[in-house]
């Protein structure tokens, strides 16, 4: 049985966790990100790194590059996570970000940019908070685009590189909510790829939203850059009409997954043809030699960590 990636204890630290509306308005002087500089190049699949920020640095995932050649072990950073919300008042789904994700938004410069000046992308993922409120539940095509917009907003202002869909912890029905509708996501995921060509859109793949990618004649699967198995440890291929470079069957939890596990996961990416690598829970320690598990087999190198 596949044990799912999310830990329990962390739900209700999100539930518990102080949060804060975000204000949008004219784009801040935050969202101007730096020219990435050219990073060494690499040749493998890309590989992703989700980062607790509730007790993790998303520096973390600039501290690891290839001992052959120096190029960045890493090539997506994901926050995770920021929060939809369900406002009782208006009834609407809202953008929430705890304390520590409001923390890392505030201080991009330091937090953000560093990571981007090195070629590494990155995303803020968006997950559920227990309150009725989720991707796949939208009443009407204008409040899926609304909060489209409020995501697209996001990423400018603080010059993310895009935005990471988990469809966990919703909690459909909950203040009075609806269930899962047919056309909730693909209205979603459209207005955001039309607010924002060019900037990442990827798939956490679990939940209502994720078995719901067509309707009405639109079927969404191609405005996502990537798409992820959501469970540690294990192999399964996205279900999602993407081609192979874009799909990670792969997922492993740094620091818990096996080396071995992480190595034979890695090796089989490679060997099937896929182009993606997900990695979860990335900390401050030296995890150099879990890192190397995967390194290897993707792009023949360890890995070196820099303090």
């Amino acid at each position: 049985m596949f044990t799912p990636v999310r830990s329990r204890l962390r739900r209700a630290a999100l539930a518990l966790s102080a949060i804060a509306a975000l204000t949008f308005g004219a784009t801040s002087t935050t969202g101007a990100a730096a020219a990435p500089a050219p990073a060494p190049a690499k040749q493998g699949p890309t590989s992703v790194a989700y980062v607790e920020v509730n007790n993790n640095s998303m520096l973390n995932v600039g501290k690891y590059t290839l001992t052959n050649g120096g190029g960045n072990v890493f090539d997506v950073a994901v926050i995770f996570a920021a929060n939809i919300n369900y406002d009782t008042g208006t009834k609407s789904a809202t953008l929430y970000f705890n304390e520590n994700v409001q923390r890392v938004l505030d201080n991009a410069a330091t937090q953000i940019r560093p990571l981007q000046q090195k070629g590494i992308k990155v995303v803020l993922s968006v997950l559920g908070n227990h309150q009725g409120a989720g991707f796949a539940n939208f009443p009407s095509q204008q409040a899926a685009s609304t909060f489209a917009g409020r995501l697209s907003d996001t990423v400018a202002k603080y010059g993310l590189d895009g935005i990471d869909f988990d469809d966990e912890y919703a909690e459909y029905g909950n203040n009075g909510t609806g269930q899962p509708n047919a056309g909730s996501f693909v209205h979603l995921v459209s207005a955001l790829r039309a607010d924002m060509p060019g900037k990442i859109i990827s798939l956490y793949n679990i939940g209502p939203a994720a078995s719901r990618l067509s309707y009405g004649g639109v079927d969404v699967s191609s405005k996502f850059d990537y798409a992820w198995n959501p469970y540690y440890g294990s192999w399964q291929v996205p279900g999602i009409a993407l081609p192979k470079s874009k799909l990670s069957p792969a997922a492993v939890e740094i620091g818990r997954t096996s080396q071995s596990t992480v190595t034979s996961l890695a090796r089989r990416t490679v060997s099937e043809g896929y182009g993606v690598y997900l990695t979860y829970n990335l900390d401050g320690a030296d995890r150099s030699a879990d890192v190397s598990a995967f390194t290897r087999e993707l792009y023949g190198s360890n890995a070196r960590y820099t303090p």
